[in-house]
């Protein structure tokens, strides 16, 4: 009988993982516990993904507020400290300012509006227009944002980031100044030395500044992209894609995570004779229409995958073939023509209209967002998610 499901993706309950833990043995022995109770098979081409959090745990890839402001306070000088276009957020970049203030004399922290790099809205776009605020010219200081649109709580969390990124740097020991704009060369009118917080945009802030005379720029990828006195570190994207762990510690994203992803392929070959593709993911990228918040908050959705994981869906739409290459057939006919047209189209077909409409996107970004989707960041358990199908089509 022929296959009636398409893709199918299943959160993996584990263990709980703990520093120093062997992970790869761990999520390989979870996932085929999982296919003998749920009495499902694992196939070749099936991908095991593992969140970034427990690969950072394991590897005990965390970091103390003090080493943060230490690497700070070295790299930036320890007195005025512009502190650019971080996102609002009390998990991702509170614990980390915590840091950079402890390792500065004054912060004066520049905010993009209306919103963070990431959607996180500090005014809407009616209120700049009925304001007749201009958010690629205009900078606003703490009090004339106040005068202008009052106070505006987070619609989810209820913070006011304002309020509470001042109350914090304060309570550092830091001398705090607010003042929100969007043109990076805004900040040098106040410090110059600066910390550029943003995530992917982050390469243009830094050549901007330095073609504008900073006398000093820092980006948080360059924030414990080594240990200090021994902490945490990520040689390739620093504080990027930190968390918060405990009130004075945040656990960094993983680091040399390529041989964990072979290891496990290895295993699984070894054990199930199928050859399985393997990623670790953080963030999916994708936006949420309600709160507008894209929920990419990581600087890469994948920081390392096998290698059968490169490149892009190649795929042909089904209802551009049906409305127009077959549009005088139905039934089984069309059927028959459309599994034809899949068996023999091209291997690239970038440009193809009849690929037109298929997503465009890398295929870790596509499946780790379905991951993310599939394990949640909450209380289900599921730290491993088992992905089977992805690369089928409706001829297989």
């Amino acid at each position: 009988m022929a296959r009636k499901t398409g893709t199918i993706s299943r959160g993996i309950r584990c263990p709980i993982i703990r520093e120093g833990d062997d992970i790869a043995s761990m999520v390989v022995n979870s996932v085929i516990e999982a296919a003998e109770a749920e009495n499902f098979e694992l196939r070749d081409r099936d991908v095991i993904a593992i969140t970034e959090s427990v690969v950072a745990r394991a590897q005990g890839n965390y970091a103390s507020v003090d080493a943060i402001a230490e690497d700070v306070k070295n790299k930036l000088g320890g007195e005025t400290v512009g502190v650019i276009f971080p996102i609002l957020s009390r998990n991702r970049f509170a614990i980390c300012l915590r840091g950079i203030a402890k390792g500065a004399k004054k912060i004066v922290l520049m905010l993009n509006y209306p919103s963070d790099e990431v959607g996180n809205a500090l005014v809407s776009l009616d209120q700049l227009d009925e304001a007749g605020i201009n958010p690629y010219t205009d900078v606003l200081s703490e009090a004339k944002y106040r005068e202008l649109f009052g106070i505006n709580p987070h619609p989810f969390t209820n913070v006011d980031y304002i309020q509470y990124y001042g109350d914090l740097i304060r309570s550092c020991g830091a001398e705090a100044e607010i003042v929100l704009a969007n043109d990076p060369r805004a900040i040098l009118d106040y410090a110059d030395c600066v910390l550029n917080c943003d995530i992917h945009s982050r390469a243009r802030t830094k050549r901007i500044l330095k073609a504008s005379g900073a006398k000093c720029v820092v980006g948080l990828d360059e924030i414990l992209s080594a240990p200090v006195n021994g902490s945490g570190y990520n040689a390739k994207y620093g504080l990027l894609g930190s968390n918060k762990s405990t009130e004075d510690t945040i656990k960094l994203f993983p680091h040399e995570c390529f041989e964990l992803v072979e290891d496990i392929q290895k295993q699984i070959m070894d054990r199930c004779g199928k050859h399985v593709e393997v990623m670790v993911y953080g963030d999916g990228a994708f936006k949420d229409p309600v709160g507008k918040i894209w929920e990419l908050a990581d600087p890469v959705v994948s920081p390392a995958f096998t290698s059968g994981l490169e490149g892009t869906p190649n795929e042909l739409k089904l209802k551009y073939l049906a409305d127009n290459d077959f549009a005088d057939l139905k039934g089984e006919e069309l059927k028959k023509a459309i599994e034809a047209a899949i068996k023999e189209k091209e291997s690239d077909l970038v440009g193809n209209m009849a690929s037109q409409g298929t997503t465009p996107r890398r295929l870790t970004d596509l499946i780790g967002s379905l991951c993310d989707l599939t394990s949640g960041s909450g209380d289900k358990g599921t730290p491993v998610v088992l992905v089977q199908g992805y690369f089928d089509n409706m001829t297989d």
